[in-house]
């Protein structure tokens, strides 16, 4: 079960990585990265949203599991 996700964080990762380079080649079909967190950035509920998506990865995946 522990590969499936971090399978699926892989796969979030690797989708984040083509919409960056899509929308550095297609300027007017995708925003660019920097426009999209301008505009996300400016709402508080989504910057606490993201601030705890950040934590929760860092809990899950740097957190040393307690020794027996």
């Amino acid at each position: 079960m522990r590969a499936v996700t971090i399978a699926g964080f892989v796969l979030c990762g690797v989708l984040i990585v083509v919409l960056v380079v899509q929308s550095r080649r297609r300027p007017l079909r995708r925003a660019p990265l920097g426009t999209l967190l301008d505009r996300v950035m400016t709402d508080r509920a989504a910057r606490v949203t993201i601030l705890l998506f950040w934590w929760w990865i860092g809990w899950h995946f740097l957190a040393v599991a307690p020794v027996p």
